[in-house]
């Protein structure tokens, strides 16, 4: 192209060739260098690829366009298109097929001589060639020639062509094109629309044109500025991109109105922009003077079907080669395979990247794609990871109703697997917590006091309530001629005692209940620590020979029962002095704190009070029984901020279900985020004030979006009731209603003002008794309900009092149960073409059609609906 920058053209069918259009045409050949040394003379185009000159055209000058004929044979036949708007038939290679030999050099010629500005094979008829010319005030700008025409001798003149090899023959100079469009005009860019044979886009002076063959008279057309560089979207025919100055336009021919998208503008002007033929929706734009080429991704653009919505893109930049870039071109099938050329004619083979999507499943699947691959990420079949997984954990748990049961709180952590002692700890507290709360309130309409309030502030609130107000007394040991210093137990620490496990509701401070509870459950060294700590020392021995001699018991039992029944009160005895020293090689931490206790100086205890692998409730109970006041409050603060530090849900005995206790919680969801439980664990027994705290309405929110996310809607309608009965105040108002067609009124809200039939809403159209009394028309304005598309009967009227109604029921019935409002009942229709009817009707017929039942109505009704095949995770059979 002369006095022009050079442009490059890949192959249509020939994948390994390519020309170069300047002054001359110059083809290449590219080949693998990957496991080869460069060839003498080859052109290196990147680490793995170089290029061979194959021959060299400078037999048609004043180039202004190139076009590669589409079809396979002949395999590199050019149009070019001259600076006086002539379009010559050229060849790059010998062809020895004589029946296209006859097109090599042939001429099209217009009337009247002005420049060519671009040319286009049609696509489909690979016979038909389209100019684009500029201006003249007597002639048309756009002409289309029949390549293989053939017109009589007396019509069309002859004339000497010499050809690049010297000879001299005949060849025809075609003067008459097969069609003429767009008189008085300029034509800039032209493009063939894939979808029609005789459709043409082209850019004109002023606006974009459609021309159609059949009726060259009209076109339809649109006034723009950005009319240059026309070309069709190849996945998708009805998008359209050209541009003008630095400014590219989007087009939807299906709305050809305006652009359904402008991209950014560029503070150069464009010189290329093309689709890559092996991507959908990825469009190359290249500015003048630039080494840098734009990529737009409308992978994602959603197809804009009566709708305003402008579609979004990603943007991002690629960068060839350093030198400014004259020109590119898309390999037809090696994907994101492009090649540039710079002004120099130094060229450059090179490969766009994908960009990787990254996707995370809810179920902790991860999957990402990269081009046309999809990769999945598979665990290690030793790989025990997503098992301690805290979703995979939430996930499992929701399956077995994990925290629902409400009647035996506690057993909330047999459905947590019970595998975790801090879970166990927190429901067994707020068993004991909702235990005494019900107590305390019915023991205060006998005795009016505060006991309820305190029983949620946990041990905390109630050892600060009770300082001052208690003294130590000397009680005998069981067992041992010894006394030893107990705190009285005045009602605030019998109350912590209790919350604590150790004894039941009421006065009595016996706690033979909670030991024979813990050797049923077969923990023994817990059951006689317990013993010890309430100066039963028989009684531990006693328990640990039970445990030894019991199936899964530990010998040693005997030894350390034994060691017990050794023990003596003076300080300086040889017993005191080994078991000091031996006490911590024991394994088990209540072993261990049994003899520390024993060996301990009276009212020092720290060997029993900071073992922190004894439960926090042992350790609590043990210090309400052997701490003054004083003592006692410090130690239980103390003890409350490691707690909430460390995020234990334990601590909640200390702080109760109070602002601490949300502090708590707060830490605990930081560590292991484990929204469920703090979900559960606040609704279980919060104070109002409690439930409204920010933090505990994200962790309810983001909990219930699990629930959603993993599909599992029936288990999110259940939490959504529990927590309405819990909450009262989180029971959204009715969002949803059936209303009239006429009057516009709710079906429901009226039944429930009209007083003189004492009618409820499921008397209109949800009740699944046919024993009551049917309604078809709208309460408020008396106009009938609409028909079921199916059974033509007024909705209303319940299913199984329709003709036939059996039959459907025991189809489609979704619910054995006796329920108010049955689901087959209720009143639906498509958003679309407003046809329904009974659900459960509804429900049989798209489960064969995905057609509209009504006649004539063409709706895809089950298609439109997204979520309408998605099945709830819940009830997928693994």
């Amino acid at each position: 192209m002369s006095g022009t920058k050079p442009d490059i053209l890949w192959a249509p069918h020939q994948v390994d060739r390519f020309v170069v259009c300047d002054s001359e045409l110059s083809l290449y050949h590219v080949e693998s260098t990957v496991n080869s040394e460069l060839k003498a003379g080859s052109l290196r185009l990147s680490e793995d690829s170089a290029a061979t000159l194959l021959s060299i055209n400078s037999d048609t000058p004043y180039m202004k366009c190139v076009a590669w004929y589409l079809s396979y044979d002949p395999e590199c036949l050019l149009a070019v298109g001259q600076a006086n708007g002539r379009v010559v038939l050229t060849s790059l290679g010998q062809d020895h097929n004589s029946k296209f030999r006859d097109l090599i050099g042939k001429e099209f010629v217009p009337k009247h001589a002005r420049q060519c500005n671009t040319l286009a094979w049609n696509p489909l008829d690979s016979n038909w060639l389209a100019a684009g010319l500029d201006k003249h005030r007597a002639d048309f700008s756009v002409l289309i020639w029949d390549i293989c025409s053939k017109y009589t001798p007396d019509i069309i003149p002859m004339e000497k062509v010499r050809l690049s090899a010297g000879e001299t023959e005949t060849t025809l100079l075609v003067t008459k094109p097969l069609y003429e469009l767009g008189q008085n005009d300029a034509c800039l860019s032209l493009c063939w629309l894939p979808r029609d044979q005789k459709l043409l886009l082209a850019g004109m002076h002023r606006n974009l044109a459609i021309f159609d063959l059949r009726n060259t008279s009209q076109k339809m057309f649109v006034n723009t500025k950005a009319v240059q560089g026309v070309t069709v979207d190849p996945y998708f025919h009805d998008r359209v991109a050209s541009f003008y100055e630095g400014q590219v336009a989007i087009w939807d021919l299906r709305k050809f109105e305006k652009p359904v998208l402008t991209l950014t503008e560029q503070p150069k002007p464009l010189t290329k922009v093309a689709w890559c033929p092996t991507r959908t929706g990825l469009l190359a734009t290249l500015t003048r003077d630039s080494n840098i080429i734009r990529l737009y991704d409308m992978q994602h653009t959603p197809t804009p079907i009566g709708d305003e919505t402008e579609p979004t893109i990603i943007e991002r930049s690629v960068q060839p080669c350093d030198n400014y870039i004259a020109s590119f071109a898309w390999h037809p099938t090696s994907q994101n395979r492009m090649i540039v050329v710079t002004p120099n004619r130094t060229m450059s083979d090179f490969t766009v990247f994908e960009r990787i999507s990254l996707a995370w499943s809810p179920i902790t699947s991860l999957m990402w794609a990269c081009g046309r691959h999809l990769y999945e990420c598979t665990e290690e079949e030793n790989d025990n990871s997503l098992e301690k997984d805290i979703a995979t954990k939430m996930r499992l748990r929701a399956l077995s109703r994990y925290g629902l049961d409400t009647e035996q709180v506690w057993r909330n952590h047999i459905l947590a697997g019970n595998e975790d002692p801090q879970l166990k700890s927190l429901w067994y507290t707020l068993h004991y917590i909702l235990f005494m709360k019900q107590y305390t309130e019915d023991m205060d309409q006998k005795s009016p006091g505060n006991k309820g309030s305190l029983v949620y502030a946990g041990i905390k609130s109630i050892v600060k309530s009770s300082l001052g107000m208690v003294e130590n007394t000397r009680h005998n040991w069981s067992g041992l001629d010894k006394q030893t210093d107990i705190q009285n137990l005045n009602e605030e620490r019998i109350l912590a005692l209790q919350l604590c496990g150790w004894i039941k509701k009421g006065t009595d401070v016996d706690v033979g209940p909670f030991l024979n509870s813990l050797v049923q459950e077969g923990e023994w060294e817990r059951a006689a620590a317990v013993a010890l700590f309430n100066l039963d020392i028989r009684r531990a021995i006693q328990i640990l020979n039970e445990g030894a001699s019991s199936e899964k018991g530990d010998l040693n039992l005997n030894v350390v029962a034994m060691a017990l029944s050794g023990y003596t009160d003076e300080k300086n005895s040889l017993w005191r002095e080994m078991c000091s020293t031996l006490r911590l090689q024991l394994n088990n931490p209540y072993l261990c704190v049994m003899f520390a206790f024993l060996t301990s100086e009276a009212g020092s205890y720290d060997g029993v009070l900071y073992e922190n692998k004894v439960a926090v409730r042992d350790r609590v109970a043990f210090a309400c029984k052997f701490l003054s006041d004083t003592q006692l409050n410090r130690y239980i603060e103390k003890l409350t901020n490691e707690m909430k530090e460390a995020g234990n849900l334990e601590g909640i005995l200390l702080t109760g279900l109070t602002k601490d206790g949300v502090d708590l919680m707060e830490s605990y969801v930081d560590r292991t985020g484990d929204v469920q439980t703090a979900s559960y664990c606040m609704l279980q027994g919060s104070p109002l004030d409690v439930l409204k705290d920010e933090r505990v309405q994200y962790w309810i929110e983001n909990y219930r979006n699990l629930l959603d996310a993993w599909r599992f809607w029936h288990k999110r309608a259940e939490f959504d009731i529990h927590r309405s009965k819990l909450d009262p105040s989180s029971k959204p108002l009715a969002q949803v209603f059936v209303s009239c067609n006429f009057c516009g009124k709710s079906i429901s809200y009226s039944c429930s003002t009209v007083p003189h039939q004492g009618r409820g809403f499921s008397q209109y159209g949800v009740s699944g008794s046919p024993t009551k009394s049917k309604v078809t028309s709208c309460p408020g304005c008396r106009k009938p309900l609409p028909r079921c598309a199916l059974c033509l009967i007024n909705m209303g009227t319940p299913v199984s009092s329709c003709p036939g109604g059996s039959k459907s029921d025991e189809k489609v019935d979704l619910s054995k149960d006796k329920k108010l409002a049955q689901f087959n009942n209720w009143f639906t229709w498509c958003h679309n073409c407003r046809h329904g009817g009974h659900a459960g009707h509804m429900l049989s017929w798209f489960r064969d059609h995905a057609e509209c039942p009504v006649s004539a109505c063409t709706c895809k009704c089950m298609q439109l609906d997204t979520t309408g095949n998605l099945v709830p995770a819940e009830t997928v059979q693994p």
